[in-house]
């Protein structure tokens, strides 16, 4: 799994319940066609990160299929997930300016 892009964006908590400041990340990425999660229009991984003093983490994901948005039913590798984790991570460390 190779990513292409992504975007982040800051999500705001009207009710001030959550604990944590949450990011939604949309990540586009590049995976061999032997691969079960392959698709011709290629996909992406919606995701909900949380960061919390000593606990920053996904919480959700869902892969979708680029152009049709369409849902796929399956799970990613424990390393993809810390693939994505530690990408997420770097991203929020080194502060980008696309934060609203």
């Amino acid at each position: 799994m190779e990513i292409t892009r992504h975007s982040m964006e800051k999500l705001q908590d009207p009710t001030g319940i959550l604990e944590g400041e949450r990011y939604e990340f949309i990540i586009h990425v590049d995976v061999d066609e032997e691969d079960e999660l392959y698709r011709e229009n290629g996909i992406y991984v919606k995701l909900i990160y949380v960061v919390q003093p000593g606990n920053s983490r996904i919480v959700q994901y869902t892969l979708l299929e680029n152009y049709t948005d369409n849902i796929m039913d399956f799970e990613l590798e424990e390393e993809e997930e810390q693939e994505l984790d530690a990408f997420c991570k770097s991203k929020l460390s080194a502060g980008e300016s696309n934060l609203n």
